[in-house]
């Protein structure tokens, strides 16, 4: 009799073998294997994006860049069952390069929390205490406060939730300097919180 547990392994290893046999096709260049990888992870990109760049739209462009350099450089990935690490460095990099052009040119956006409700994403959860509505403020300016790197680190464990193994493989550092810099981004964002709260 098969256990709860194994079952999902078993199912964890039968999905694992779906995706790198569509890594190995969509790298041999079928389109239709690469849209078949992409498309599930899509969601999962675009919210890493947003936590790191602050803006909807430059987190767009950011996946959509990196998507299009997926597709060129996949036939490059030697360990295809590591895809989704190479594919969140990939992510982590075209926000990198977003920061970096957006220093460079500065555009005023509306934010997308000050529409009227029934222009805004119905999705958005809206918050009606006074008190609330001033800590989540907080919380953004304090996230804003912090250097790409570290905004990156904190996105990819408490917004996307991904293991610290799967961080330093995305990240190319060994576990233990990812946990160390978790617990210094942390202490960063916990400094910036008082900033702000004051």
């Amino acid at each position: 009799m098969t256990s709860g547990r194994d079952r999902v392994t078993e199912e964890s290893a039968v999905a694992l073998r779906v995706d790198t046999s569509l890594v190995a096709r969509a790298a041999a260049g079928d389109a239709d294997a690469f849209d078949l990888l992409i498309r599930p992870r899509l969601d999962r990109l675009f919210r890493m994006s947003v936590a790191i760049l602050r803006s909807e739209a430059n987190a767009r462009d950011a996946v959509q860049e990196a998507c299009v350099h997926a597709w060129s450089y996949l036939p490059r990935l030697r360990d295809q069952g590591r895809f989704d690490a190479w594919l969140s460095q990939i992510v982590v990099n075209a926000c990198r390069s977003q920061l970096r052009h957006e220093r460079r040119v500065r555009v005023r956006e509306i934010d997308v929390a000050a529409m009227p409700a029934d222009e805004a994403d119905p999705a958005l959860e809206v918050v009606n205490d006074a008190e609330s509505i001033a800590e989540v403020e907080a919380i953004r300016r304090a996230f804003d406060r912090l250097d790409p790197a570290t905004r990156s680190l904190l996105a990819l464990h408490y917004v996307e939730e991904q293991p610290l193994a799967e961080i330093a493989a995305a990240m190319g550092a060994p576990v233990g300097t990812i946990k160390w810099r978790l617990s210094n981004a942390r202490k960063a964002l916990d400094r910036a919180l008082e900033v702000e709260r004051r």
